[in-house]
Formats: structure tokens, sequence, C-alpha cells
């Protein structure tokens, strides 16, 4: 060839070509990433309530909390005593956060708030790592929809948030020989908001220390981190706080069969399976940052080595699959190819938008069952029937609806988290027939549902009812007010209840 002919410009297949096979710039994928997290968000903004399966008790809880002895019926069925514990996140910001909004807009906003402050912490720890957003913070974003998010353990999940912030803050100030007495203070308020979170803060930071130093000296840089220990010791924990329960083998499988369980089963194993199958990879082809890739390895032996009971906590096991999993992702270092970058949150969205149309159809739902208040007068001794369908996949939202009666309308309900010694709230009324999961009624196909001797009946006024298929039985003289397609409300013909 000449050398004095000009270069001929590359074609522009080839251009497209080299663009789409070239990296993904810092800007590029940060942007993305900001947009992920906010948009994670969007179950609590297409649903008029939030559709989580514990969600209704812990507002009640709230609106017995705050009010405080005030109401004559929320006194005459209820104490409520603050314990000092790791596990009070959203109890305490629900305070200012109903004075502005009031209580159920305060839980739906507090709903809302924690989705994108994952992500944002996903991001964080991913920019302050590497200066750039990377495939494994892409698909770590499918585990802020996990099942404890769907369950509604907020305290929880706002944890978790506030960790991996934590942890962000954590590397930021490596070097810096103050850190120490900025996270004293941030352990204490992160195990304050539950205790699983402040355990997770604590994983993470070791494991970063450990990859560095490569020694057990590690455990000892994250000092800071452990003055949590002290009221831990000095409470003694909680009554019964540590268990395994029965079969102990079956459970853990069963626990990792539902690591992604939200509302389609072939989506979630396949999520579970695809990750999986991913983390491999990137193991095999050595893309796991050590910084991450020790935290996610720990996290996951405790998976298996917690029980899953504890301190007060049920699915202590069970709510670290996910976060073991998310960490993985995010401990993989590859420079993506920019197509498979773009493609990499398709399953994020994709499940995203599951949930949403789930929430919204069973919002729309929601609001015709809760009209059976308009029936029951303030004050009223509710016992709550809700069939929880043995074989059925999906969450299910409606599990603690009934609770909707105290919020509403001061009722005593047997839908409550209320188990001496384990919760701050405890009934005066109703027994120990009358605490979750009383409410619970287990269904297996084409078995009848019979409730003439359902026992919380024994002690209430009317009878809410919440299921898929009605009852064959009721108590004698049940009274149908309102029905719905999958709910009624009755009153109940029961002299033992007569105030």
């Amino acid at each position: 060839m000449d050398a004095s002919q000009p270069m001929m410009p590359p074609r522009q297949g080839e251009s497209g070509l080299r663009k789409a096979v070239g990296s993904v710039s810092p800007r590029e994928g940060l942007l993305l990433g900001l947009f992920l997290a906010l948009l994670s968000a969007m179950p609590f903004i297409v649903a008029k309530r939030p559709q989580l399966t514990d969600y209704p008790s812990h507002l009640a809880r709230y609106h017995i909390m705050l009010d405080g002895g005030r109401d004559a019926f929320l006194a005459r069925y209820y104490d409520f005593h603050w314990i000092f514990t790791g596990n009070l996140g959203a109890d305490l910001l629900i305070w200012p956060l109903s004075q502005m909004f009031g209580l159920e807009t305060a839980g739906r906003v507090l709903g809302l708030i924690i989705p994108p402050l994952t992500g944002l912490g996903i991001i964080a720890v991913e920019w302050v790592l590497r200066r750039r957003i990377g495939i494994g913070a892409m698909l770590a974003f499918i585990f802020i929809w996990s099942p404890a998010m769907g369950m509604g353990f907020y305290n929880f999940c706002l944890s978790l948030g506030l960790a991996l912030l934590s942890f962000a803050l954590w590397i930021k100030l490596e070097g810096n020989p103050r850190r120490w007495m900025l996270f004293i203070p941030i352990g204490l308020a992160e195990w304050l908001c539950h205790a699983s979170g402040w355990g997770v803060l604590g994983v993470l930071a070791f494991g970063y220390e450990f990859s560095r130093r490569k020694s057990w000296r590690a455990a000892l840089a994250t000092w800071p981190l452990a003055f949590p220990l002290v009221p831990m010791l000095l409470s003694g924990g909680a009554k019964g706080g540590l268990a395994y329960g029965s079969k102990v083998g079956v459970f853990k499988l069963a626990i990792w069969l539902q690591a992604m369980r939200d509302q389609v089963f072939w989506l979630d194993i396949a999520t579970l399976v695809v990750i999986l199958l991913v983390l491999l990879a990137a193991a095999l082809m050595r893309k796991i940052d050590g910084r991450l890739g020790w935290a996610a390895l720990i996290l996951l032996v405790l998976t298996f080595a917690m029980p899953r009971h504890f301190g007060g906590g049920d699915y202590a096991d069970y709510r670290l699959i996910a976060v073991a999993l998310m960490v993985g992702c995010m401990a993989i270092d590859w420079s993506a190819p920019r197509w498979l970058f773009w493609l990499s949150p398709v399953l994020f969205l994709v499940r995203l938008d599951i949930t949403c149309a789930a929430w919204e159809v069973n919002s729309r739902e929601l609001t015709q069952m809760l009209k059976a208040l308009n029936y029951m007068p303030r004050g009223a001794r509710v016992a709550a029937a809700v069939v929880v369908e043995a074989r059925q996949w999906a969450l299910n939202p409606f599990e603690h609806v009934p609770s909707y009666a105290t919020i509403r309308r001061d009722a005593l309900v047997n839908t409550h988290f209320a188990i001496p010694g384990v919760h701050m709230l405890q009934l005066k009324e109703g027994g120990p027939d009358f605490v979750d999961p009383s409410h619970r009624v287990v269904h297996w196909p084409k078995q009848p549902i019979k409730l003439q001797h359902f026992k919380p009946a024994r002690q209430a006024d009317y009878l809410w009812y919440i299921g898929l298929q009605g009852p064959t039985t009721l108590p004698p003289g049940t009274k149908v007010l309102y029905a719905t397609r999958h709910s009624f409300l009755a009153r109940l013909a029961n002299p033992a209840a007569a105030r």
C-alpha cells in the first residue's frame, strides 16, 4: 500500500462492533447504577398499600407504641415496654415520619426508602473499591428484593443498606488514624437498627482487612465495631432466642431452594441457578476480588452455621443467604464487554416488573378486604383465620392483614408478634390462643377447612377469614356481615366473649 494513500475510515458495522465490545465508562456505569437504585422503589409507588407479609402487624405495633396508652381500648388490650435491643431501626424512625405523614403513609415512605438505600450501598462499595460500576454490582441489585424484603423485615433490610454504606466509608477512611472515633458510634447505631446488619458490617470489615493483611490480626482491626457486645452481654439475650428447630438438614436445604422466593417458582429457582453458575465461573476465572470474596465466603458458611432463631428473631440463617449471594456478586471484578454489562440488569428488571404487577393486583384486593372494617366497631375483639396454602410458592401478602383492625379500629387481634420475653408488645387479653401464629390455618390440597372449633374464636366478637378457599364449617351461630372473593367478616355468637 502506498504510504501516502489516506487511511480508509472504519465501516459503520465495524465501529458499532468495536463500541459493543468496548468497556463501559465509569460515568455511564454510575448513572445506570443510580437509576436502578432509584427504580428499586417502584413496588411502593405503584401499589396503594405495601404488600409485605408481616407489614400490617409491624404497623399495628407502631400504632400501639405511638399511642402510649392514651386510647382506652389499646390500653385495655395491649402492653408495650421498650427494650434496648438490636432490633429497633424502624421503630425509632417511625416516630418522626408519623409526625410528618401520619402512620400508614409513614410506613409506606419508610419502605420506599429501604430498597434505594440498599442499591446506593452497593454502588458506594463498588465505587470506592474500583472507581467504576461493573457487572457484579448489576447482578447484586437482584438481591435488593430478597425474601427478607418481601416478608417485610424492615429493621433488617434497613440495617443492611446502612451496613453497605458504612462499609464503603470504612474503606474510604483506610489509613486515617481517627477512623475508630467514627466507627464506635456507627457500630452501636448499626446494632441498634438490627443485630444481623451489625454482624454483616463486621464480616465485611473483617473480610476486607483479612484480604489486605492475610493474618488473624485482621480481627483486631475491626475492634471499633465490637462495642455492641457490651449491651448484648448485659441483657443476656432474649428468652428462647437461640434455636435450630427440628430436621435442621431439611430446613437448610429448603431455605436455600427458597433463597430468591417471590412470585414465580420457575423464575426464582432459575435466578438462583444462574447466580450460582456465574459465581462459579467467576471463581474459576479468578475474577473474584478477595476484598469482598472473603466476606461472601464467611456469610455463605454462616447460612449453614447460624440457627433459625437468634436473639428473638426468626429466619436468622435464611435472611443471610441473599446477603451472601449479593456480596458474592459484588466481589466479581471483571470489565465485561459493553453489551454484556447492559444485559446484566435484565434479570433484576424482569423480577422487579413481576413484583410490581403482583403488588398492584394484591393492593386492589386488599382495598376490598379492608372495607370489612366498616362493619366493625372500635375496640372489637377479632379472631383472624388466614389460610396458608401448604404448596403455594408466592409470598402471601395477606397473612397479617387483620392487624389493620388494630390500626383503624383499636381492636384486639390474634395476628400480632407478642411472645413474652421476645417482643416489646404484649397482650393483656386473649391468652396464649391469641398470639401469632394462632391465626394461621395451614391448608393442604383437597382437604376441607373446618373452623367450628377454631380456638381464637372462643375469645372474640368477630371472625375475619382470608383464604383462597372458603371454610366448610364455622363456629355455631356465626353470621357473615361482609364478604369479598377471598375473605369475609362474621359476627360470632359467643357468650363467653361478651364484654
